[in-house]
């Protein structure tokens, strides 16, 4: 089943389903119980109703059993035996013995008896006087049965009552009344509902796919535009959003906020895809030259030349693939590094610079970070050139301790970065000099460079002026985690 609207139907009917069976089912449980219940009461007052002639010593076939038909009575004695039964009971069960032809009883009352007498001597007599019998107040026994009334056999709900006459023998009143109201009314119940319920779950599975389609019409729409959007290429485009506040106009804003960042990813991979061409191509062309020129006229070939073109060939491809890995998801290293002594380490193999750096990096410590050694040396080595490349006669770096991490600046005494430029500067293959010459300015990929690096581990680096002149460029990194 692939549609959600048809699975959503079902799963809404099914669960409807369930939660209708059980509610009807506690229904027919809670009527069936006080159907029951009522029963149970009619069957008690009429078994009351007859315990209470015994212990007035009624005789047996004198006893008022009310409407044999509707409260068929039983009596039986301590031993079992049955004494007395309503008129026309045919057949009993359910009350301990389904006998119904009573047998004579060890003691049977009788009016005028000498039970209650006084002896030959006047003395008081064994018994009890007569009218001195009772009825139990225990709580009767209930029990479900079957009884045959003149030839007609129904189900009925029981009550055991026990009677004390005068003579103290304890009798047991079995009187039952019908259950068949409440089979009746559970029956008619179970009828409406299993009728009703085909009708309910039709409505819910209708109305779960009415609402549903309709929910997910917008999502329709922004399906058709995104395979529209796939098969034109066009990702200018944008998916329809809904005007309503729900999750789906969420969805649809997403989708085109990541429509936007991909367009403007894919533009940045052209524009750099553009950009490493014609500045591979610059130094290619000239190393070609140099070289169809030494082919020609060896002694005209400029070895010097020929190398720097190839060394900054040979740096281009270098930062090229950098940045390919660093847009690839390359995470950096896990190490700890002591970023004052990475900052010596870096100063100290620059050996052609035309401005000497000045380095200050305190001896007390707590300049530790955690992250790649290389990439980190990179990006100082990227700072560093451009200073030098920028400076007229002086270059510095300070490393310090600063907000939980550990800040590395550095200045030049520079033309300085003009404050409206000072983030265009971190784009690729951006210049600002562009009336340097080529081998002098750099590709513009260095501070690009230096500030991906810097966001990857978790830090940041901005470009300041440095007072009245100059630049200054702040790297800050976390301290260890």
């Amino acid at each position: 089943m692939r549609s959600v609207r048809a699975r959503a139907a079902l799963g809404a009917t099914v669960v409807v389903a369930l939660a209708v069976a059980a509610a009807g089912l506690g229904v027919l449980l809670v009527l069936r119980a006080n159907l029951t219940d009522q029963a149970g009461l009619q069957a008690e007052v009429a078994a009351r109703e007859t315990a209470g002639q015994l212990a007035l010593d009624v005789p047996y076939d004198k006893l008022d059993m009310g409407d044999e038909e509707d409260h068929p009575v039983q009596v039986t004695d301590e031993d079992g035996r049955v004494v007395a039964v309503s008129k026309d009971l045919d057949a009993i069960s359910g009350t301990g013995t389904d006998r119904v032809t009573p047998q004579p009883a060890s003691v049977a009352p009788e009016k005028g008896d000498d039970h209650g007498g006084r002896d030959d001597d006047g003395d008081d007599g064994a018994s009890a006087d007569p009218g001195r019998g009772e009825v139990s107040t225990d709580e009767p026994d209930f029990r479900n049965g079957t009884a045959t009334v003149d030839g007609d056999t129904a189900d009925y709900r029981f009550a055991s009552v026990e009677a004390t006459n005068s003579a103290g023998l304890t009798l047991t009143v079995h009187a039952g009344a019908p259950l068949a109201a409440e089979q009746q009314a559970v029956a008619s119940v179970r009828g409406a509902m299993l009728a009703g319920l085909p009708v309910v779950l039709l409505v819910v599975a209708g109305v779960t796919w009415l609402v549903t389609r309709r929910a997910l019409r917008p999502v329709e729409g922004i399906r058709r535009e995104m395979a529209a959007i796939t098969a034109s290429e066009d990702l200018s485009r944008r998916v329809p959003e809904p005007g309503s506040r729900d999750e789906i106009a969420r969805l649809a804003r997403t989708t085109n906020e990541t429509l936007t960042a991909l367009e403007a990813s894919v533009d940045r991979q052209r524009r750099f895809v553009a950009d490493a061409s014609h500045e591979l191509r610059s130094p290619i062309a000239s190393l070609r030259t140099q070289l169809e020129v030494g082919a020609a006229h060896p002694e005209l070939l400029d070895v010097a030349g020929a190398v720097a073109d190839t060394v900054r060939l040979q740096v281009l491809a270098a930062d090229l693939l950098l940045l390919a890995r660093l847009d690839a998801g390359e995470r950096p290293g896990k190490a700890r590094l002591d970023l004052g002594a990475l900052v010596r380490e870096e100063v100290s193999q620059r050996i052609g610079d035309r401005i000497a750096v000045t380095v200050s990096v305190p001896e007390s410590g707590g300049l530790e970070v955690t992250g790649s050694r290389g990439q980190l040396a990179r990006v100082i080595g990227n700072l560093l050139d451009n200073a030098e490349r920028h400076a007229e006669s002086s270059v510095a770096v300070a490393v310090r301790a600063e907000r939980g991490g550990v800040v590395v600046e550095v200045t030049d005494d520079g033309a300085g970065v003009p404050e409206a430029e000072r983030e265009r500067i971190f784009e690729r293959f951006v210049r600002l000099d562009d009336a340097r010459a080529r081998d002098d300015g750099g590709a513009g990929l260095g501070l690009a460079i230096a500030r991906d690096v810097a966001v990857r581990h978790g830090g940041r680096l901005t470009a300041a002026g440095a007072g009245e002149r100059g630049a200054r460029f702040e790297l800050w990194l976390p301290g260890p985690r």
